[in-house]
């Protein structure tokens, strides 16, 4: 999955590389899957903006992935690897015997034509889905569920994984790719393998259309602006804005934390680094 670099033949060119995807399926995507995208532009019901910075962006389709992988002990051959337009990782289209089909989570090293399953107690191989108890210790895991039968909540981005650490009574230890280790119930599912297409945080957008293409609007510095815009606008000359970076509305942006406490943080064993 090696990076593309292109020829300077325009400036938006110039520093714009992609990641080539030898595996990806030349298909149209599986239409019974497929379900209808609408876009919000980061408004919410009362039509007033609540989310900056959104809007436009190419018409998309969403691609119904399963994340319950909850066909136990029924094989299913990987049809084809596509691309996602909604999701970093690619996905895999997987036909089971009994003629369903379903998305998943295409994890690095799978290839079209291998079999998969989901179960119990499956062999330890890439795709394969299974109750963390029963999976060996250090298994490199992904699509962890966080509550038992609810699909999977974690590690489901672009070249991430997680560890399994240890198993304590009813739980087990996980190291998530933020360095957080966390308990889980043994009964939650997992899948074997690292998720695909890692190379994806190494591409290089090359011009501010492409953001625009994803659905991103321009956001403007708050020291570019003048003071009754924003608490760090205006001074003489360029300004470094003289106080904590904070939002518009006086909220501290960076090192200040807004996480709330949970009832599942009682589950966190070693927080993130």
């Amino acid at each position: 999955m090696p990076i593309k670099t292109y020829k300077p033949t325009s400036p938006g060119r110039r520093n714009f590389t992609s990641v080539v995807n030898p595996e990806l399926s030349k298909k149209a995507p599986e239409k019974s899957l497929l379900a209808k995208l609408t876009k919000s532009g980061g408004r919410n019901n009362y039509g007033r903006i609540t989310a900056r910075h959104i809007g436009g962006g190419h018409k998309r389709k969403y691609r119904i992935i399963d994340f319950k992988r909850n066909k136990v002990d029924i094989p299913g051959k990987i049809a084809a690897i596509e691309y996602d337009p909604n999701r970093s990782a690619n996905i895999a289209l997987i036909v089971y015997t009994d003629g369903e089909k379903k998305y998943i989570l295409a994890p690095q090293g799978i290839k079209v034509g291998e079999n998969i399953v989901s179960g119990e107690m499956v062999d330890v191989k890439v795709g394969n889905c299974m109750e963390m108890g029963n999976m060996p210790l250090g298994s490199i895991i992904h699509n962890i569920e966080m509550k038992i039968g609810k699909g999977a909540q974690l590690v489901r981005s672009a070249g991430v994984s997680a560890q399994l650490m240890a198993k304590e009574g009813e739980h087990v230890l996980v190291k998530l790719p933020s360095g957080e280790v966390r308990k889980f119930h043994k009964k939650c599912r997992a899948c074997f393998g690292k998720i695909g297409n890692y190379e994806h945080s190494s591409q290089k957008l090359g011009k501010a259309g492409r953001n625009r293409w994803k659905g991103k609007r321009p956001s403007v510095r708050g020291v570019a602006m003048n003071p009754h815009d924003h608490p760090m606008g205006g001074g003489e000359g360029k300004s470094s804005g003289g106080r904590h970076p904070c939002s518009p509305w006086g909220m501290p942006a960076k090192g200040f934390k807004t996480r709330k406490r949970k009832a599942s943080d009682k589950y966190i064993v070693n927080k993130r680094s």
